[in-house]
Order: structure tokens, then sequence, then C-alpha cells
């Protein structure tokens, strides 16, 4: 071979070396979320997810894509949400809500699964126990239905001489029969009547405000929801607008003017299910990775509200808030 052929077949080897190197180069992992709320009302949450991702060492478009689908506060959109990615082969899911966990456990036994959820996650059927998961799911839990007692206690402190008291859920969350068992239990005891309203509609939650006076209702207890969370300011102005004393499981509620909240910390959750992803995608199974359960909660009282509603918030109860908005 002359020496001018060997350098040209050199050259053209050493240009070509980089694009089959590329080539053969693994695709990046992709996690599929699955959302039961808005993109917008859970931007916080997610923000704490990237920071639990990145603690394990994957940030979104250097070494991992994100596939995400969002039902909007339309639960019956994620079934088909969840199949959606499936079908686009992601590594992983993750499902932000007690009804995205469902949808996406329905929707497969192989893809691992993390959730968060407001439920405890063995009695609704997403794992076998918390210490020893099984299957292909695991994820966070706040255990909220635990806090629906604390809700009614609390409202009770502000509004001593109350008889009735009203509870909003959305039926089409699934943990909407549970949470109401346990504050018909909780009212009994403390002798209050507890009147159940359905909302899972924008229309709906103006309806169930307006119902209030009819019933005679003293006070109102808001449960958390995904669509409740995207209708925060809607929920704030009214209770204000019909002077119902109002509580609801999400610190955005007193903030946007609402006159308490009681709820988990979703920060450290959500940063501990980017955590988990991270590392399932190093190889670790979710059947070992144990259910982690937040057992933090703050409450949240606005005293500007309080005022506005011709509330005398006690002392006692303004000494145990972890915030108070004047």
């Amino acid at each position: 071979m002359q020496r001018r052929e060997f350098i040209t077949l050199l050259g053209g080897a050493a240009a070509a070396w980089p694009l089959a190197a590329r080539a053969q180069q693994p695709a990046k992992p992709v996690i599929g979320i699955l959302g039961g709320p808005t993109a917008n009302s859970w931007a916080p949450q997610v923000a704490a997810f990237h920071k639990g991702l990145s603690e394990a060492g994957y940030t979104e478009g250097r070494n991992v894509a994100i596939e995400a689908r969002w039902a909007d506060g339309q639960y019956d959109r994620l079934p088909a949400m969840a199949a959606d990615l499936i079908q686009r082969q992601v590594t992983v899911i993750v499902a932000f809500t007690t009804p995205a966990a469902r949808a996406a456990k329905a929707a497969t036994a192989t893809v691992p699964i993390v959730f968060t959820t407001i439920s405890d996650p063995v009695q609704i059927g997403l794992v076998a126990s918390l210490s020893q998961p099984g299957g292909n799911v695991t994820g966070m839990s706040t255990l909220s239905v635990e806090v629906g007692p604390k809700l009614l206690e609390v409202l009770h402190e502000v509004v001593p001489k109350a008889t009735k008291i009203a509870l909003l859920v959305n039926p089409t969350n699934p943990n909407s029969e549970t949470e109401s068992k346990k504050l018909q239990a909780a009212a009994s005891t403390r002798g209050l009547r507890l009147q159940v309203l359905n909302a899972s509609t924008e229309r709906d939650i103006d309806t169930a405000f307006e119902t209030l006076g009819q019933l005679g209702a003293d006070g109102l207890i808001i449960i958390r929801d995904a669509f409740f969370q995207t209708r925060i300011e809607q929920f704030a102005a009214l209770s204000v607008r019909h002077v119902m004393p109002t509580i609801f499981q999400d610190r955005a509620f007193a903030v946007a003017g609402g006159l308490m909240s009681y709820s988990s910390s979703d920060e450290d959750l959500y940063r501990q299910a980017g955590v988990y992803t991270g590392r399932i995608l190093k190889g670790d199974k979710p059947a070992d990775l144990p259910v982690v359960q937040s057992t933090k909660v703050e409450l949240v009282i606005n005293l500007k509200t309080a005022k506005a509603l011709g509330l005398n918030v006690p002392n006692t109860l303004i000494g145990r808030a972890d915030e108070v908005i004047e």
C-alpha cells in the first residue's frame, strides 16, 4: 500500500470512529412522570423531586430523560396516560398522587413504579407491606388520612361552639371514603355532626359552598386532593365570601387567604421520591426499597383572615402553629 493511500485510510477511520462510538453509547434512561394534578400546581413538588434525583446522580438532559403526563385533575385520563408511558418503554414510572399510583400499578406489573400518596399504601393495595413492598412498586406516603381527625380538632378549637361541621371530598379520589369514615368517627366522639359534601368540578365547589348555609354548617374541612389543590385560590376566596371557618390540608390555602392549613411537608417527601428513582435507575429493585413515611406536619394560621371572619384564635393554638400569617 502506498503511503498516500495509508494516510487516507487512517484519516477516514479516525473521522468515522467518533460517530461509531456515539452510535454504540446506550440511550439515556427515561423517567415517566404520571401526575394527577396540573404541572403548574405541582411545580414545588417537582422541584423537590429533581433535587432528590440530582442527589442520586441524575440530571434531566444530561444523563436521564423525562416524559411527563399530567391529568389536570381529571383522574379518568390516568389509565390511558399510564399505558402511553409504558408503550414508550420508560425505565421507571413516578406516580404523583394516589389516583396516579393506582393507575400505574393497574397498567404494569413489570415497569418499576415510585409513588407518592396521602393514603395508606397497604390498605389501598399498592404494596404488600411498608417494610417489604414486594413486586414492582414502592414509594412515599404522608399517611394524611391519620391527620384527618387532627383537622377536626384544630378547627373545633377555633369554633368551640360548633355543632355541625361540613367535610368536602372529591368522590373520584380513592382516599375519600377512608377519610370520611375516619372523620365521621372523630366527630362522633366530640358530639359533632359531620356532613359530607362532594365536588369533582369547579362548579361543584361553588355549589358546595352555597349549600353550607342551608346546612347550618359552623365550619368546613377540605381534604387534600390533587384537583382541589389546583383550586386553592377559589377555595380561599369562597371561604371568606361565605364567612366559613375553613381548614385545608395544604399550606398554600392559608397563604392564599384561607383561615388555616394542617398538612405534611411535601418538600422532603418528594426529594426522597427523587432519591428512590435514582436508586432504581442504578439497579435497585422496588421490592427491596421500604416505603418511606413522612410524619412531619405543619400548622399554618392566617390571623388576618381570622379577624375578617370575626374569629378569636386561642393563644394556645397560635403558640403551637409552625407559621402565623398576620
